[in-house]
This record gives C-alpha cells, structure tokens and sequence, in this order.
C-alpha cells in the first residue's frame, strides 16, 4: 500500500536500506536467551547494554514479529518467555535479566513500565502469532504481572502511582502520577479489559491535562490540579507528572505521543496536539526529541543524580536527547492521523539517524547539535523501525 503522494516507504532508498540493516541488526544482537538492548561490545557489558531489558526486548518484539521473518519471531518469543521466567515473585517484571550469569535487576527506585511493555508485548505476539500459543504458555505470569500493577494503583483515581526514576527516563525526577506510565496502563487496561478503565481515563484526563476539563468531582484531584492551574499556563499538551504541589512542565514527548496513540482523545484534539509538536520542532536535529524544555540546574525538579556520567544535561539523554526510536512511535502517530506524506518525511529522517557513522544505529543525540551519543548498535532504533514501515506500508496503525 502506498500513501498520499504514491509512494511507498521502502521506494525510498534510504528507506529500503535502513529496513534490511535493521533486520541484520537484530539478527546480530539475538542471543540463545533473547534480544540484547545494542551491539556487543566491552563499553555495553560494562554499561550492562548487553542484556535483555523488559521494556527494551518487549518494544523490539513488536517490530520483531511484524517483520515476518521467522528467525526474529523465534527470539523475540523467547525474550518475553525469558522474562516472564525471571518474574519476581510478587510479579514484578525484571528491569534487566543476564539468564546465562542468573542476574536479576530491579534498579534503585524500581522499574514499573517493564511490567507495562511486557504484557504489551505478550498480547501483541499473541495477537499477531495465535498459534504460537504464547499468551496460554504465560498465563499464571501474565496474571501475576496484572495483579502486581493493580497494586501499585490509586484506589481512589485507579492511576498508577511510582517513585521518580523508575521507568524508561531513569535519572529523570517524574513521580507520583507519571503521564508515560500511564499512557502504557491506558492501553494494557484496554487490551486486558481490566476494572474502572473509564475512571482511570477520565482520571488521566483530569489530571494531566487539567485545563480542558471540568472542575473535577474528585476532592483530591481537585486540589492537585488546583495547584498546577495556580503555577502554570494553559497549555494543549499533557504534563509530564504530577505530584502533591509540583508537577512536570518539560513536555515529555514520548509520554504525549504514547497517551496520543491510545486514542485518548478525540481525533481533532490529538491534531492539534500535533501542531503544536510541530511548532515546538520536537522532531529536529531528529525525529524525536525526549522532552522541549530540558530541566537546567537552577529548577527544582533538577536531581544530583542527573549529573551522572554528565549524562543528563540540557538537550542531552532523557533530559533533550533526541532518540530514533521515539521518531519511529511519532511516525506511527502521524499515520494514526492519516498524514502519510509528512509520516513517510519523518521516517526517512529516522532512517538517516540510524545512518550516521556507517549505519551506527545511535542510542540517542543530542538535542540541539545532533552530536550522535550513547551506545551504537541501538535494538530498539531498528525494531521501531521496522514497525513504523509495515504501518505506512500497509496504512493501517500496528500499535
């Protein structure tokens, strides 16, 4: 299938090529066990990149079983059953797992959206490969990871609530109510079809989003959002979190971009949420970066932790960075929105990221210079990218 201007995606050169370099990719950094987060090498096992991550293996897994190739559904089958292995027995799943040296990593503060991705993952292999039986194989595990969710949930606004640094931006302050985590449990309540998914949504709309909604019925939601509409503008986008008093004014995109995706809102809001992305230029030096306004120093939200390995800088990492991977879930927005011609513009400015220093299939970049950064070899770069093609290609949203 094509889209708009008659032309299909991987007519494209840059297109087609970066399409059969990220099936190697992923073929080069498929082990017994599972999918490594990059490329071999002594700085990713040093850096543990060489391991399979929750939400890194669950977000490879998607491009991995639309891609068709059998190889690649074999190992992204085997990823998600090696997680669902090294569940944690409350039903936590594991941040990062090393099976053949038995690690187990939790991280500092927790890891909750490795939970969130995998389930997602799971439904998605299940969806696509029914006769794989992958879902009936994870049964008790998948229970167990929805019941551990269900605990980390308000009981009064069904939100999850997590510690900050404890999802995929994990030297980034977000806490309390957390609008990419969220985002994800918006969409597992949807495909699990778990209770009070309307409340959880009306909820997340209240509080997130707070300017275009009524004054909430909720005493509690009442003053949250009293203090963000106190301290703040008006403003189309999501809040990145929001806690007791203080809240998230950095505009995470991948956070509005995976709540866009869930169809929480209706399709004439989420256009004009992506007019405003566009005016904010979140997809330049590339497609896409982490956040608009990076945290500085001199804010509050700034944590000591962020200086690591000054890694967390303004325009640098989560904090700015710009991320391939991200670029790809903003293209399958735009084809959400049926804007083919502009979707097909950003994938190809994906497939030139993932090109730089011989197809290096960078990590992430920095957010004003486009200086690539972090480590080489990126799975994730190459498994979003195969899914934003299919999804062009067939003109139909795959996530």
């Amino acid at each position: 299938m094509t889209g708009r201007s008659g032309t299909s995606p991987q007519q494209h050169p840059v297109v087609s090529e970066c399409y059969e370099r990220s099936l190697a990719l992923l073929k080069l950094n498929s082990k017994a066990s599972g999918i490594i987060a990059c490329s071999p090498s002594k700085k990713a096992t040093d850096r543990n990149y060489a391991s399979i991550f929750g939400r890194d293996a669950a977000i490879c897994s998607l491009g991995m079983v639309v891609s068709g190739d059998r190889d690649l559904r074999r190992i992204a089958r085997r990823s998600l059953i090696a997680l669902g292995q090294h569940q944690a027995v409350n039903g936590q799943i594991p941040k990062f797992i090393k099976p053949e040296q038995g690690e187990v990593d939790f991280w500092y503060a927790g890891c909750i959206d490795a939970t969130l991705w995998w389930l997602i993952a799971v439904e998605f292999f299940n969806r696509h490969c029914p006769e794989e039986g992958l879902m009936e194989r994870l049964r008790e595990e998948v229970q167990q990871a929805l019941n551990w969710l269900l605990c980390q949930e308000h009981q009064g606004l069904f939100l999850l609530q997590q510690n900050e640094a404890s999802d995929w931006a994990d030297i980034m302050p977000r806490s309390g109510f957390v609008l990419y985590s969220n985002a994800l449990w918006l969409r597992v309540k949807a495909l699990f079809s778990l209770p009070h998914a309307r409340r959880t949504r009306r909820h997340f709309l209240q509080i997130f989003r707070p300017y275009h909604q009524d004054v909430p019925e909720n005493r509690r939601v009442r003053l949250l959002v009293h203090y963000v509409k106190k301290g703040s503008d008006p403003a189309d986008l999501f809040l990145s979190f929001v806690n007791f008093s203080f809240w998230g004014p950095e505009v995470d995109t991948f956070g509005n971009i995976l709540a866009l995706l869930s169809g929480v809102l209706p399709a004439s809001e989420t256009e004009r949420c992506v007019e405003q992305f566009l005016r904010m230029g979140v997809s330049r030096p590339f497609p896409a970066r982490a956040v608009h306004r990076p945290i500085r120093r001199n804010s509050p939200l700034w944590r000591l932790y962020m200086e690591r390995h000054l890694q967390n800088l303004p325009y640098q990492y989560h904090n700015g960075g710009a991320w391939p991977f991200i670029g790809c879930f903003w293209v399958l927005l735009l084809g959400r929105l049926k804007n083919y011609n502009l979707a097909l513009h950003e994938l190809v400015r994906c497939a030139e990221a993932n090109r730089v220093n011989g197809w290096g299939f960078h990590e992430w970049f920095h957010g004003k210079t486009g200086v690539p950064r972090g480590m080489k070899g990126q799975s994730w770069n190459a498994a979003m990218f195969i899914l934003a093609t299919h999804s062009l290609e067939q003109r139909r949203p795959l996530f």
